[in-house]
This record gives C-alpha cells, structure tokens and sequence, in this order.
C-alpha cells in the first residue's frame, strides 16, 4: 500500500531535499515507523512518546487528523498525508 507524504521544507534534510516521499502503513504511526526506516531521524521530528508532537499538523487527505484518529489514524491505499510545522505568530 502506498501513501504519499508531502514534507516541508525544516524536514527535507530529512529526506535529500525530497519534498514528496512514499510509504506504507495500516495508520500514521505505521507510516512513520516506515519513513524512519529510509530517512533516519525523521519520526523524532513528527512524533513524541507515541503522539504526534504539539507543533506539527499532520493532515489524511486534507484532514486535520487531531480530529480523526491521532496516529492511529488508519490509512488506505492512495493515500496523502501532508506534514505542517505549527506556525505562530502576530503583531501588536
């Protein structure tokens, strides 16, 4: 089963620059124990103490998955799962 990860820019060191990668899983942490078997350091980045971390946004599909099923997210064949680093900001 494949899935396209699409990888931003602060993780593309990650991956040689890549900015679209594939993997399988059955769920997202399936996924990113894949990924991390080809692009070593990458799972750290993306997931803490079995959750995804505060800062990154991961989207199944064009959904938030906060508000699916986390990392155990199930993922099917064809998937797209787009990687986010959090962005804050503003002014006074």
């Amino acid at each position: 089963m494949a899935i396209e990860v699409s990888i931003p820019t602060i993780l593309r060191t990650y991956t040689d620059g890549q900015k679209s990668v594939t993997g399988e899983g059955a769920t997202l942490a399936d996924l990113f124990a894949d990924l991390e078997t080809r692009h070593q350091g990458i799972e750290a980045r993306i997931v803490d103490n079995g959750q995804l971390r505060r800062f990154v946004n991961v989207y199944l599909n064009d959904e938030d998955v906060r508000f699916l099923d986390g990392i155990t997210t199930k993922l099917t064949d064809g998937d797209n799962v787009t990687i986010l680093p959090a962005v804050a900001g503003g002014s006074k």
